[in-house]
């Protein structure tokens, strides 16, 4: 291949390695940890979310009984006041991994009565990450309320979403170090 031909190739593969690594870089969060998204021992959602950072693109999950609670996205307003009414979407399953895909807070609260004026709610601060955009189409959470405001449902929330998103980050890791080895190859 000659010099020109070879210094595109590797131009071009330079930036398919820095388009992966973004990817790879998306994080993915349990709210609560290990307590999960309950009322069960005053979980501090709070101090949670503020030991976090969280950029566009990471997810966040939320595992809890779905007998007993909820996940609604909603208003700053409606956030402080606990107040269900005009929510931006709910999410029912038990397990739900909503990708945060807009810059600024997104705020969630339980639905049942009492819960998130008991602290059931969560502030998620989210900081511009060079490695996705900082608007994208909303997705449709699996309860068929469509989201707006940033935070999406991931797509096909499974009974382990996290593990899943992992495995993801392994595959582009893979994909990365391959064209890596290309680019290498290419211009050796």
């Amino acid at each position: 291949m000659g010099g020109g031909a070879a210094t595109t190739v590797a131009a071009a593969l330079v930036v398919a390695v820095v388009a992966w690594a973004g990817v790879a870089s998306a994080a993915v969060y349990e709210v609560g940890d290990t307590v999960g998204w309950t009322v069960m021992g005053s979980p501090n959602y709070t101090a949670w979310a503020e030991s976090k950072k969280f950029h566009v693109g990471d997810t966040i999950v939320f595992s809890y009984n779905k007998q007993f609670h909820n996940v609604m996205a909603v208003s700053k307003g409606a956030y402080k006041s606990c107040r269900t009414a005009n929510a931006m979407a709910t999410w029912t399953t038990g397990n739900d991994s909503v990708v945060l895909n807009t810059t600024g807070h997104h705020y969630f609260i339980c639905g049942f009565t009492g819960h998130c004026a008991n602290g059931q709610k969560v502030d998620v601060p989210v900081l511009a990450s060079s490695a996705a955009p900082s608007e994208s189409p909303a997705a449709t959470p699996s309860s068929g309320t469509k989201p707006s405001g940033g935070a999406t449902a991931a797509p096909s929330p499974q009974p382990n979403a996290a593990p899943e998103a992992l495995a993801g980050r392994a595959v582009a890791a893979t994909v990365a170090a391959s064209l890596l080895s290309l680019a290498a190859a290419v211009l050796a």
